[in-house]
């Protein structure tokens, strides 16, 4: 079958590989519809590899060539001995973390997503999205209602970034939010602080082009551009008592827009910090402390998060599709996807493989 695999920092191939396996004992295989491009993916074909294993991975024993995609859906083709939640047929959005179910801190807790010996679907497991099919365990696939689209299948998995962000911050109806960041990331975390009854919001980034597609996408929306705003100094002229917004969550991975949300934030806010820095980043310790302010983490999603965050998307409560600006097949995904997205220009925001 045909997948687009990782080689090394800036080669990806459309290779020939093996057909699957049949599943084993606990096992699903799934013929692939749909697949997003992450930011991850594209660090990976940037400066990769960084979680793409160098050697054998520790639990799962991947190494490459790695089948890239950990954002994707399909339809159930046969399952393994023990397998009883779905059958031949159904359709599914894949949750790609796979980890130990027992036996480590994090795990005996249900929390997976924290186990240190943590892998992922199209990251460090011999299946992926960007292929035609995938094998997977038992519990990376999630059936889905017929009211979500196998589109919106392929964005559960970065919703769930969005959604678990928005937990990690205590967003709550009334509240003021600023984002930085008017990516993928960026733009579902802004749709999920509107479900979670955030009634102002504020977005910034440095491409005016993508904060015009976040005013298409959440009308309403106060964009800001660092190049020529004053974050802090808009958004406190803009809060009750000009003190500042609620929650900052930070989705970028960039010092500055941290910084922003530092200045940004009230007393007694929070900040939120999705994006991964790529090294060491300052911040005005003092200030963290003079404002009382909670400095969070967020790492990805807890696996559990799946029916919820699809029960969002499918009744419209978070209108994930909306951040999709293109679809591609498979043959295309370097150069009309890879390539597009690391564009300066940045016109495009996610962008799916269509596998059907």
């Amino acid at each position: 079958m045909k997948a687009l695999r990782f080689h090394a920092a800036k080669d990806l191939r459309l290779d020939d590989i093996d057909a699957l396996p049949v599943p084993g004992p606990g096992q699903v295989t799934i013929r692939n519809r749909f697949v997003g491009i992450c930011g991850t993916d594209l660090h990976e074909y940037s400066y990769g590899p960084i979680f793409i294993p160098k050697e054998p991975h520790a639990f799962t024993g991947a190494q490459g060539p790695q089948v890239l995609g950990h954002e994707f859906g399909g339809v159930v083709t046969a399952v393994g001995e023990g397998v009883t939640h779905v059958v031949a047929g159904d359709r599914v959005s894949v949750q790609p973390l796979i980890m130990p179910r027992s036996g480590d801190y994090f795990a005996d807790r249900g929390l997976f997503h924290l186990s240190p010996d943590l892998a992922l679907a199209g990251l460090s497991w011999l299946s992926g999205g960007m292929a035609e099919a995938a094998l997977l365990n038992d519990y990376n696939v999630v059936r889905i209602p017929d009211s979500l689209t196998d589109e919106e299948a392929a964005l559960v998995e970065p919703t769930a970034v969005a959604v678990y962000a928005c937990d990690r911050g205590g967003v709550v109806a009334g509240n003021s939010v600023l984002v930085t960041g008017a990516g993928p990331i960026g733009m579902l975390t802004l749709l999920a602080a509107k479900a979670f009854g955030a009634t102002t919001l504020f977005v910034s980034d440095l491409n005016d082009t993508r904060l015009e597609i976040a005013q298409r996408i959440l009308p309403g929306v106060i964009t800001l551009n660092p190049k020529r705003d004053d974050i802090g100094a808009r958004i406190r002229a803009a809060t009750e008592g000009g003190v500042g917004c609620d929650v900052a969550l930070e989705c970028v991975g960039n010092e500055k827009a941290l910084g922003s949300c530092l200045d940004a934030v009230r007393k007694q806010g929070v900040i939120v910090q999705v994006g991964l820095h790529p090294g060491n980043s300052g911040l005005d310790w003092f200030t963290v402390t003079f404002k009382d302010v909670d400095v969070r983490g967020s790492w990805a999603y807890p696996t559990h998060l799946w029916p919820r965050v699809i029960d969002l998307i499918a009744t419209g409560a978070i209108p994930a599709s909306k951040v999709v600006t293109k679809k591609i097949r498979l043959e295309e995904a370097v150069a009309e996807g890879f390539d597009t997205l690391l564009d300066p220009a940045g016109t495009h925001l996610k962008i799916l493989i269509d596998l059907t």
